[in-house]
């Protein structure tokens, strides 16, 4: 076996990476979040030690984060010790959910449209997509539901509680939590709208209040719960580090939901952690959260845009770190697909329902959405 001739150099030099890394790992969750007592459901002691590393010196926080982590693998919620039990699904199929065309949209085709941006983040992170219209019935989104492996709820601008959007997802949402409560793994994501949609469906009102984020890139203030998170806990060190202190998130809403009313709704605390927050000078609003007991997730930013969409407008980020953030979001999210067994009755089925049956339309470089799938 081979050893060195400078074990004390080698020590010193292991001494300081070690330390780097360490201030490196502290100085990414120095901005706190005052949050509300978790639900009795989740770990209690996971939060008031998270609240007690930041009182320490960076190295020993970062330390203590790592124990902290380990225990989380070990105490996390039985959702993810049942999604790791399973089999993976290497050929997951992911809904995207169509909404009624945007007015003024002079390349409207049918009644309702897809942003293609949102097919590519899914299938650059090795998903394929079933595009989901609206105007269906129960019974056909029922069908649909368990031949696919996961939801995501895209942005846009129809009403969250009486468009078809909103009672499609109304339907999806309840049937994730029955699939869900009965041991079957079936994730949801929400971007932007999809955020919002899903904080009226949880709480079962709209607690949305306007805010300054109309065309704006911030960076994201960490809760002490993103850490040890299941969507942030595999992101490499400099990505989060990115993440917390460059404005590289794209935040395009009118709407969002403040850390206020989020307090004030018992069933919007129970059911969501908070993992980020931002702010627009006059109210503090959550950017990231994801279920205590469920696979859902929602950002109220916009992952997809950096690589995707190219209108040259404020709030638009196409830097390595945006771009690397879209692709470990969607990555985390694909992985989350794969845990669910659910398929089609037949490949031929599944042929016919995948979004490659359509084709998308250029709409120009200019536009919000440079291509969109049309539906009738």
């Amino acid at each position: 076996m081979l050893k060195s001739l400078d074990g004390g150099k080698d020590r010193d030099q292991r001494t300081a990476r070690e330390d780097t890394a360490s201030q490196s790992a502290g100085s990414i969750f120095t901005r706190i979040v005052v949050l509300p007592s978790p639900p009795p459901s989740s770990p209690a002691l996971l939060r008031v030690s998270c609240c007690a590393v930041f009182w320490m010196c960076r190295p020993a926080a970062a330390a203590v984060f790592a124990a902290l982590t380990a225990c989380c693998l070990c105490c996390a919620p039985l959702l993810c010790a049942a999604g790791r039990s399973q089999q993976l699904n290497y050929r997951p199929v992911i809904g995207v959910l169509a909404q009624e065309n945007l007015p003024g949209d002079q390349f409207a085709r049918g009644s309702s449209y897809i942003a293609a941006s949102y097919v590519k983040y899914l299938e650059g992170a090795g998903a394929r997509v079933v595009p989901i219209r609206i105007n269906r019935t129960e019974e056909e989104y029922a069908k649909l539901f368990y031949s696919i492996n996961g939801l995501l709820l895209p942005g846009g601008d129809v009403d969250i509680q009486t468009s078809q959007f909103s009672r499609a997802a109304r339907i999806f949402y309840n049937l994730a939590l029955k699939a869900n409560d009965a041991g079957d793994y079936f994730p949801i994501w929400g971007t932007c709208q999809g955020f919002q949609q899903l904080s009226v469906l949880t709480a079962n009102k709209n607690l949305l209040t306007l805010t300054d984020t109309k065309a704006v890139a911030l960076p994201l203030a960490l809760t002490p719960a993103a850490q040890s998170s299941r969507l942030f806990r595999s992101f490499p060190k400099d990505l989060l580090q990115s993440l917390a202190e460059e404005n590289i998130t794209s935040n395009f809403h009118s709407w969002s939901l403040s850390m206020q009313n989020y307090s004030r709704n018992a069933k919007l605390k129970r059911f969501y952690k908070v993992l980020s927050t931002n702010n627009d000078g006059k109210k503090e609003f959550i950017s990231t959260m994801e279920a205590y007991r469920y696979p859902f997730y929602a950002v109220q930013w916009h992952p997809e845009k950096s690589p995707f969409e190219w209108i040259d407008k404020p709030g638009m980020v196409h830097s390595t770190a945006a771009i690397r953030a879209c692709f470990y979001t969607a990555s985390f999210f694909v992985s989350e697909a794969m845990k669910n067994q659910h398929h089609f009755s037949s490949p031929v089925e599944e042929e016919g329902a995948l979004i490659y049956n359509f084709s998308p339309v250029y709409r120009g470089i200019h536009a919000v959405f440079v291509q969109n799938y049309y539906f009738d």
